[in-house]
């Protein structure tokens, strides 16, 4: 199936969906895509164009959980990776400026997907660029060991993470988190898409191209378990180079707040995580809080090379 009928038909099953659920008067059909001209485009290469294709998808998947954390909604499957599904999007009837920004964003992402087909370009690989491959801090087969526990008052443990695959929108690892050797999937900011069971995890929290100040909004759960989602918040403390276990990261820190459920109520939660900008990886995460899930100390100590 082409990559124009693949996204297609995924918008209509979507779509039908949406209606199954909530009904076809709460789509927000007014909601139009602004005229993008695709000869403005033409002359870009494949890969550019594909580069700006997952951008835009990006930005529309961030806007769809900003309307989303703000309305309580909880719309789910809007995106899988960079695929966006727009009659879901639309379903969440934004309004104001979120409503001219996704006009924007629809109109740029068929006005650019006309112009990849007049191109006749390919469809994206799954592998992650070359160019950028080689830039990542940490490469395929090497290992990231940290060290973790509790609170300060426990023993440190070792958690490694083995990365085996780059894609174009996620990094896939393998992890001893539970023991045994175990998938984790996150994608290019940080968000994790999966994670064995039992270990804490962050789900649409993270933004690529984070900036000095930038509030970020999402939360915090423990794999395998949907009663213990801890709702947070973030801002961007400080920025910029930082060498960890001898390499060079370029590190976004980020202060956390939230509650976490506790009993029939809930408790305080706070923290701090570092972040590499360029890849998403986690090098740092602090949590504290009365809740013993939500306690936790981990901090990159070395890189192993592969081999």
């Amino acid at each position: 199936m082409s990559g124009t009928a693949s996204f297609r038909h995924a918008s209509l099953a979507l779509a039908c969906a949406v209606s199954l659920t909530s009904g076809c008067a709460t789509r927000a059909v007014d909601v139009r895509p602004a005229i993008v001209d695709p000869a403005e485009f033409q002359p870009w290469s494949c890969d550019r164009l594909q580069a700006e294709m997952d951008r835009v998808q990006q930005r529309a998947v961030e806007l769809s959980w900003i309307v989303d954390e703000r309305a309580g909604q909880h719309v789910v499957a809007l995106g899988v990776g960079l695929m966006v599904f727009w009659p879901a999007l639309l379903a969440m009837r934004p309004d104001g400026a979120e409503s001219d920004e996704l006009a924007a964003l629809k109109g740029r992402f068929e006005a650019l997907h006309e112009a990849a087909r007049r191109n006749a370009c390919p469809p994206p690989p799954a592998e992650m660029a070359p160019a950028r491959a080689a830039a990542m801090p940490v490469l395929p087969g090497e290992r990231m060991v940290y060290e973790e526990r509790a609170t300060a008052r426990d023993p440190l443990r070792a958690l490694n993470m083995t990365m085996t695959t780059l894609r174009r929108d996620e990094i896939e690892f393998v992890t001893d988190a539970v023991g045994v050797p175990t998938r984790w999937r996150q994608d290019l900011a940080g968000n994790v898409l999966e994670a064995p069971p039992g270990v804490v995890i962050w789900e649409r929290l993270l933004r690529p191209g984070m900036a000095l100040g930038d509030v970020l909004a999402g939360h915090l759960q423990i794999s395998g378990d949907g009663q213990t989602r801890a709702r947070v918040r973030g801002q961007v403390v400080a920025v910029g180079p930082q060498s960890i276990a001898g390499r060079a990261f370029d590190v976004a820190v980020i202060e956390l707040y939230g509650d976490a459920p506790q009993g029939e109520g809930s408790t305080r939660l706070d923290g701090a995580m570092v972040v590499d900008r360029g890849s998403g990886l986690v090098l740092r995460l602090d949590l504290r809080s009365a809740q013993p899930l939500y306690q936790l100390q981990r901090r990159l100590v070395r890189v192993e090379s592969a081999g």
